[in-house]
């Protein structure tokens, strides 16, 4: 069995069901014959996008794959694989590579080299005997620790190459790891005694699945959640105690209540700087909630960490709350009509223009219309970056 056969297996071992692709590469046939459909694109980025939005879509339980042509292909696919390492995106990505012997000297484009500050993992297949072990890491990488996009490049003459008679695969599993219960015990103290929390929530609620626990937590706790522009819809926005979700442009309760809060809980978030998100005011006691311990103190300062699965991380400080007193959270049973009547009043302010008639029709009349008519439990709406963005995100 030669390499790209064995490529077209452990794929179909990992549980792929779709390649997007843009041709040359055999990647592609190799998948067709494994029965995985194959989705061919005009551009690379855009395929690139697909498979990130896949990944998305199953919160990275059914990875996105792509793969392309050597050089042109590969270099045309560079921002695609840039902003799901970005916004930390599971995928894989198999670029064809230049012969061996020419891989390595100008001007011939090396992904292994010029993707490895855009990726969590990049290497090259140097031999087909290495199959096993090269998709191996990949695949972990892939289900493991922080998402990111991890790129496996396949020189154009080891696709030729066989691969031992005796190879065996093993499909890779996830494993998940929660915070230190002394410091879930100290987050949950000060949490159970805080006055005006805040949740935010961002994307590593929709990876780790854990909608549930962030439900339960805020309606035991009486807590207001916002949500990262990520992790729109962690937390459903028709809740009483929805905030909202927003970057630059967000609905009225969220800063609002940012900025009156004494404890603000950010989970599966970065609290990343960035001019397209909710600043974190100064001043508050912040408990940051991340998968990856480098995100913790690098642009907010946090008093209390919790490192861990933000599933397993939720779980185990709703946990060690219910040994506190809940007066903090009976205290709040106003905190639902407060955040209704800030809503109102945000919204009959932007009336006029979400129901404005004249001609030609703004941005602001098309998102109304939509939002009243489509099935949202079935409905993904996305959007282009500036103004689009900034008009969708508060109002959808």
């Amino acid at each position: 069995m030669n390499v790209n056969e064995a490529i077209g297996k452990v794929l179909k071992a990992e549980g792929v069901e779709v390649l997007f692709a843009y041709p040359v590469n055999p990647i592609i046939e190799a998948a067709a014959a494994e029965d995985i459909r194959t989705v061919i694109v005009r551009q690379e980025r855009i395929g690139l996008h697909m498979a990130d939005a896949y990944s998305r879509l199953s919160s990275g339980e059914k990875i996105g794959v792509f793969c392309m042509q050597h050089g042109p292909g590969a270099e045309n696919a560079f921002g695609g694989v840039a902003q799901a390492y970005s916004e930390s995106v599971p995928i894989l990505v198999m670029p064809g590579g230049y012969p061996r012997r020419i891989a390595n000297y100008y001007p011939n484009f090396n992904s292994t080299q010029n993707m490895r500050g855009v990726t969590k993992w990049a290497e090259p297949l140097t031999m087909g005997k290495a199959l096993p072990e090269v998709m191996r890491r990949a695949f972990f990488q892939l289900r493991n620790g922080r998402p990111g996009p991890v790129l496996i490049e396949v020189p154009v003459d080891v696709f030729r190459e066989e691969v031992p008679d005796n190879w065996r695969y093993e499909p890779s599993y996830k494993t998940r790891s929660g915070p230190d219960p002394e410091a879930v015990a100290q987050a949950a103290a000060v949490l159970a005694k805080a006055e005006r929390p805040v949740i935010y929530a961002g994307q590593g609620v929709h990876y780790a699945r854990a909608w549930d626990e962030l439900k339960k937590l805020a309606e035991a706790w009486n807590i207001p959640v916002t949500t990262s522009i990520e992790g729109k819809s962690a937390f459903p926005e028709n809740h009483p105690l929805s905030l909202g979700s927003g970057g630059r442009a967000n609905p009225r309760p969220v800063k609002a209540f940012l900025n009156e809060a004494d404890v603000i809980l950010g989970i599966g978030c970065s609290f990343a700087l960035t001019g397209f998100g909710v600043p974190m005011p100064r001043g508050k006691t912040i408990i940051h909630a991340t998968l990856d311990p480098m995100d913790l103190n690098k642009d907010v300062p946090a008093q209390h960490g919790l490192i861990g699965d933000a599933k397993l991380t939720l779980a185990a400080l709703a946990d060690a709350m219910d040994t506190h007193s809940f007066a903090t959270a009976e205290a709040r049973a106003e905190v639902p009509a407060r955040i209704a009547s800030l809503r109102k009043a945000w919204l009959d302010e932007w009336l006029p223009k979400l129901t404005n008639n004249e001609a030609p029709i703004n941005p602001y009349r098309v998102l109304w219309e939509l939002n009243a008519l489509v099935d949202k439990d079935n409905v993904i709406i996305t959007h282009d970056a500036g103004s689009p963005r900034d008009q969708i995100t508060p109002f959808w």
